[in-house]
C-alpha cells in the first residue's frame, strides 16, 4: 500500500505523537481520578517511567498504544508496508525495552498492569476496562494485562 501522504505531511503527523499525556492515558487517568484514586504520573525515578503510579497500592500502570508497542493480534498494530524493516526494528526494540522495564519494576516490588489502547476505544469497553483495573489495583495480583475491549 502506498502512503497517501507526502514525506513532509507524514513528518508533521508523526511529530504530533506525544510520549506522555496521550489521549488514551488521559482517559484512564480521568476515570481513575473520578473514582477517588490519587496517583503520580511519569515518575522519573522508576524504571520505564510508568504512565500512572499509585504509591499507596505499590502499583504502576502502563497505557500502551497498540501500534507502538506491538499489541499481538490487534488490527491497530499492523506495520506499514513502506520502510517495513525500520518499523519492525523499532517495534522489536520497544518490546524488548518494555519487557526489561516491567521486569525491573517487578523486581523492585512494584505491581505492574498494562492497558492496551484498543481496550479504551468504545465507552462501554472503557468503563469495563476501568472496572477491571480498579479490581486489580485493590487486589494482591502482581501483574495484569487488559488485552482488548471485548
Amino acid at each position: 500500500m502506498i502512503d497517501p501522504l507526502t514525506p513532509k505531511q507524514r513528518g508533521r503527523l508523526m511529530g504530533k505523537i506525544h510520549e506522555k499525556d496521550t489521549a488514551i492515558e488521559l482517559k484512564v487517568r480521568t476515570n481513575l481520578h473520578r473514582r477517588g484514586y490519587r496517583f503520580r504520573k511519569n515518575v522519573v525515578g522508576l524504571p520505564g517511567r510508568p504512565d500512572i503510579v499509585l504509591p499507596k497500592y505499590r502499583a504502576t500502570i502502563f497505557v500502551h498504544g497498540c501500534f507502538w508497542h506491538g499489541h499481538p493480534n490487534c488490527r491497530k498494530s499492523r506495520l506499514p508496508t513502506t520502510n517495513y524493516a525500520f518499523w519492525e526494528e523499532k517495534r522489536r526494540a520497544n518490546l524488548e525495552r518494555d519487557a526489561r522495564k516491567i521486569a525491573e519494576l517487578a523486581g523492585s516490588g512494584w505491581r505492574v498492569a498494562v492497558v492496551w489502547q484498543c481496550a479504551l476505544e468504545k465507552p462501554v469497553s472503557l468503563l469495563n476496562t476501568i472496572d477491571t483495573l480498579e479490581k486489580w489495583i485493590t487486589s494482591e495480583e502482581a501483574s495484569y494485562e487488559i488485552p482488548n475491549g471485548k
